[in-house]
């Protein structure tokens, strides 16, 4: 219930400030702008890596605070945004910071619809341009596929479910034609029809601590493989 009472009060808060921030600062540049001036460029020897996402994102240091604490992990996740969103911000969040490795994940909320209709391909070109974006600057790319969801809670009825499975075969596909990392998350996480399993949620769509021990899990072997690549030079 904790968990449910948190992701829901960084979304109403999100909502509150939303006419300010879509009318000012659209993409939400000003977020970490003041944490990213004070971190400076990583320290010799620092494997920087940025977590670049939405609200599963930024719940996730909260929620787990222990998988984040005493490693050189950053947290650039905004409840609400969508890959445009993303895409704006990229180079402030992700770029300028110099991390050795991104993981990003993304989509969910274009599918909701939260900044606009969204075909799969508008989805994946934005992803693919962050990818492309991390790659041309020397920062390896962990793409994740999308957490499965039945229904979004504050906008049922758009049956994501397909629409999710879909994404991330496309993602998956520019993933290994491009020798990118991919992080199947949901695969370990999707129940019979598709939603996130109920024992990893308490919305159907955010993950509650045990959701997340599965993600840091595989996000852990995902991230030591990138590095294993990066220290080998392979691109």
């Amino acid at each position: 219930m904790n968990n449910v009472k948190l992701i829901f009060g960084i979304l109403l808060a999100s909502m509150v400030t939303g006419e300010f921030s879509y009318a000012q600062d659209w993409a939400n540049l000003n977020r970490y702008k003041d944490d990213n001036a004070k971190l400076g460029l990583p320290s010799s020897g620092e494997n920087r890596i940025v977590f670049m996402g939405n609200s599963i994102t930024e719940i996730w240091s909260r929620i787990c605070p222990d998988f984040f604490s005493g490693k050189p992990y950053l947290n650039r996740g905004i409840s609400g945004q969508t890959t445009p969103q993303m895409l704006v911000r990229f180079r402030a969040d992700v770029i300028d910071l110099k991390p050795a490795v991104v993981v990003i994940l993304a989509g969910t909320n274009d599918i909701a619809g939260n900044t606009g209709p969204s075909t799969l391909e508008m989805i994946e070109d934005n992803i693919i341009s962050m990818a492309e974006l991390a790659r041309v600057n020397g920062i390896h790319v962990v793409l994740c596929s999308v957490l499965p969801a039945f229904d979004y809670p504050w906008k049922p009825g758009l049956h994501p479910a397909e629409k999710i499975a879909a994404l991330n075969e496309l993602i998956k596909n520019y993933a290994n034609k491009n020798r990118i990392l991919y992080l199947d998350y949901y695969s370990s996480m999707a129940d019979k029809r598709q939603g996130l399993k109920a024992e990893y949620t308490s919305d159907g769509v955010h993950p509650n601590e045990a959701g997340f021990k599965v993600m840091a899990r595989l996000a852990e072997k995902a991230i030591a493989k990138a590095l294993i690549q990066k220290r080998r030079g392979q691109p």
